[in-house]
């Protein structure tokens, strides 16, 4: 899915009640993280909630990146859909030349969530734009 499916879906949930709630099943629906990868080295910084994030590169060609992801609270999962939804699958450029932050106001999360949870998104963010600089190397 990309970001205008996204937003469109955003847009026929209406209030934010409901958009939370699509939000935790989005969570929900995320494989599984073995769990030997909830170890401190996947974990992100700047989160109040506790994430873990990893990826698989796929050769391809062109290579391209997968995204797994945890936390510990159901917002934050479904924050992390969101971001696989439109990182996973890419290459390293095309996931560096992505503008998240437009995506994310785009969805009306920027004004609707609490500053730690942006504050902890941008971190996410920050985690696979890294991730894939390094790829990209």
């Amino acid at each position: 899915m990309n970001v205008d499916e996204l937003a469109e879906t955003f847009e026929m949930l209406g209030d934010w009640e409901e958009r939370y709630r699509y939000l935790i099943e989005l969570g929900r629906k995320l494989p599984p993280m073995p769990d030997g990868a909830h170890v401190d080295a996947n974990k992100v910084r700047g989160c109040m909630s506790q994430v873990w994030l990893t990826h698989e590169v796929r050769p391809g060609p062109p290579k391209t990146l997968e995204f797994r992801g945890d936390s510990d609270a159901h917002i934050v999962k479904g924050l992390i859909a969101v971001l696989f939804m439109l990182t996973s699958g890419k290459t390293p450029q095309q996931i560096l030349a992505l503008d998240i932050g437009n995506a994310f106001e785009r969805l009306g999360l920027e004004s609707n969530i609490s500053m730690n949870r942006r504050n902890g998104f941008y971190a996410m963010v920050e985690r696979i734009k890294q991730m894939a600089a390094a790829e990209a190397a």
